[in-house]
């Protein structure tokens, strides 16, 4: 018990870290120092919130002796969002190795996470609507198309300009997405000190964030579209 009391702490820790320092590299100069430094302490911030995170959830599934059918439940949904984190940031930092590619990429480690997003995101899913738990019903979606996008990423040779640059930054969007949705689920409760809060609320982070990811993708594919042309 004091082992999960200590990665609970160390996860609120982490976790605040990374909402807090998330937006820094999203609004400073790309490739500068700034986006640079600040964006590996977001990307360690979130390497520890997933690792305790899985820890956390396999000990409420294993090995917890006041476990019930909701505290499972939400469990599972916390193993998913360390798996939604890690393979989001995992994807974005991968691409800009591999952003000079001109063919379909074979390192069997970025497919792998990949299609573990894809595969676990299936999954959650059935269960979700097996024990008829909207959250664990419907947000994996959002993994499941994470996945299969990244996994169509690196089979496919690249065919647009910059491709590199728009994965990095759909790979930390979608990374924030697992951050901010699992304070709403997790956090946001217990600082308003009620039980649970509306599913509208644990939905939010992401019919928030995926336009913001599409906006950013269609103006920057506009800018360097005109940059080309000058």
């Amino acid at each position: 018990m004091f082992l999960f009391s200590f990665f609970k702490i160390v996860h609120i820790i982490a976790g605040f870290a990374a909402l807090l320092v998330f937006w820094i590299p999203v609004v400073t100069k790309k490739g500068g120092k700034t986006h640079n430094r600040i964006g590996w302490v977001y990307v360690v911030s979130m390497g520890v919130v997933a690792l305790s995170a899985l820890y956390m959830g396999v000990w409420r599934i294993g090995f917890d002796p006041d476990r019930t059918a909701d505290s499972t439940a939400f469990a599972w949904f916390l193993i998913f969002i360390s798996l939604l984190s890690s393979a989001s940031a995992w994807h974005g930092i991968r691409v800009l190795r591999f952003k000079k590619r001109v063919a379909a990429h074979r390192q069997l480690a970025d497919l792998f996470v990949s299609a573990l997003l894809l595969i676990s995101g299936v999954a959650i899913s059935a269960y979700g609507f097996l024990i008829d738990f909207p959250l664990l019903s419907y947000f994996p979606f959002i993994g499941i198309f994470l996945g299969a996008t990244q996994l169509a990423y690196w089979l496919r040779p690249p065919n647009r300009r910059m491709h590199w640059w728009f994965e990095h930054l759909g790979g930390m969007l979608g990374c924030c997405i697992a951050t901010v949705t699992a304070f709403t689920v997790f956090g946001a409760p217990r600082l308003l000190g009620v039980d649970s809060v509306s599913i509208v609320v644990w939905f939010m982070p992401s019919i928030i964030l995926v336009p913001v990811i599409i906006g950013f993708s269609v103006y920057y594919r506009k800018k360097f579209s005109a940059s080309k042309s000058a």
